[in-house]
């Protein structure tokens, strides 16, 4: 019977998911917008702008860029100094978390509820790195 995984990996492998998620998102929403043979070709041109939604996919796919390789490392230092679970575990699931909320929210156009939700975030990766201190 395999060694179960600790929840930061476990939650590092569903990031992965996430990420998938969002380039999804994004990718289907732009090529509505600008039309699959765009976005087959080399794109040597310049695009056309971005509508609202496919505009707000980008931007959200941006924003979790951002914090995600934070999140990639500090789960790794985590596990592999045997300091996970604890604050770190919790921190780890807030960041999944608020992150998952983050998307719809964004795509939504919801103010200052998206804003908490990457705040949030933030906290999860301080609660993160608080325990490798």
């Amino acid at each position: 019977m395999p060694t179960p995984l600790p929840p930061e990996i476990t939650l590092l492998g569903w990031s992965v998911v996430l990420l998938l998620v969002h380039i999804a998102i994004q990718g289907g929403l732009s090529a509505r917008q600008r039309g699959v043979a765009w976005g087959a070709g080399a794109r040597d041109a310049l695009p056309s702008p971005l509508g609202t939604y496919a505009g707000r996919a980008q931007r959200a796919l941006d924003n979790f860029k951002e914090t995600y390789p934070a999140f990639i490392a500090l789960a790794l230092a985590l596990v592999l100094t045997g300091r996970g679970g604890g604050a770190g575990e919790t921190g780890a699931w807030l960041w999944f978390c608020a992150r998952v909320v983050y998307l719809p929210l964004y795509l939504l156009g919801v103010p200052w509820v998206r804003s908490a939700a990457f705040g949030v975030s933030l906290a999860g990766l301080m609660m993160m790195l608080s325990r490798l201190g």
